[in-house]
């Protein structure tokens, strides 16, 4: 059962090929192993990044592998969050941005400013393998934070999982997270990590309520985006 919800994990998260489709009810029982696919992803993206000398291109190299192997499922939530926040008018023309699938200037935005933070920070962060590990684990905490307390404003994938979780799946979630103490990384890094990957959902908690009402999936995949950006430009300022 609990390799059958591992699996279901990675094929909510990855484009990983493991066969046969798990269902989907074994993960939303258990939204509280998010971070275990952090490891996978984050690994991923070391492997590969780090045999490349260049900074600039070994970050460039592990951030086209974190879109590979998620299959832009999270970075598709943040395009989404940009358009939804920079749309002008109430809250009903906040959500139909949100929602819909067209890409506007909100979204573009958002997007590459992200992506500019995270490409600048993996260049001045030291060793980037590790960092990318730290970042990713961290990053899923906060979609696994998100979905236990992001009140769902509409029907769909996001309040199925809400329904699903307990509030006692943080802590589980933080249990996972725990063995990257192990990393070679100072103590103090690790401790800035562990603070961004709660405050910033929980900015988004509060940025979304007053936006849309509520969250949904996308703002859960764009807090794992913006966690790890966070992260890893704290990582190499700290």
């Amino acid at each position: 059962m609990f390799l059958k919800s591992i699996i279901a994990l990675l094929q909510f998260c990855t484009v990983l090929p493991l066969g046969k489709p798990r269902e989907f009810e074994q993960f939303a029982k258990r939204t509280w192993m998010y971070p275990l696919a952090g490891y996978v992803t984050g690994g991923f993206a070391a492997l590969a990044s780090f045999w490349i000398v260049n900074p600039a291109i070994a970050a460039a190299f592990a951030i086209a592998a974190l879109l590979l192997i998620t299959g832009c499922n999270h970075f598709d939530g943040l395009l989404d969050l940009g358009d939804g926040l920079m749309t002008h008018g109430g809250r009903e023309k906040r959500i139909r941005a949100l929602t819909d699938r067209q890409i506007g200037t909100g979204a573009f935005a958002l997007a590459i400013s992200i992506v500019l933070i995270t490409w600048a920070g993996l260049q001045a962060a030291y060793p980037i393998i590790w960092v990318l590990l730290l970042s990713e684990v961290c990053a899923k905490f906060s979609m696994a934070l998100l979905t236990v307390s992001g009140k769902p404003f509409r029907q769909g994938i996001h309040a199925y999982l809400h329904d699903q979780s307990r509030p006692r799946f943080i802590l589980y979630a933080a249990i996972l997270c725990l063995p990257l103490v192990l990393l070679p990384v100072s103590p103090l890094k690790l401790v800035a990590a562990a603070v961004l990957m709660v405050i910033v959902p929980l900015v988004l908690l509060v940025i979304s309520g007053r936006a849309f009402g509520g969250v949904n999936g996308d703002v859960v995949g764009a807090s794992n985006e913006i966690t790890r950006a966070f992260i890893i430009i704290a990582v190499a300022l700290v």
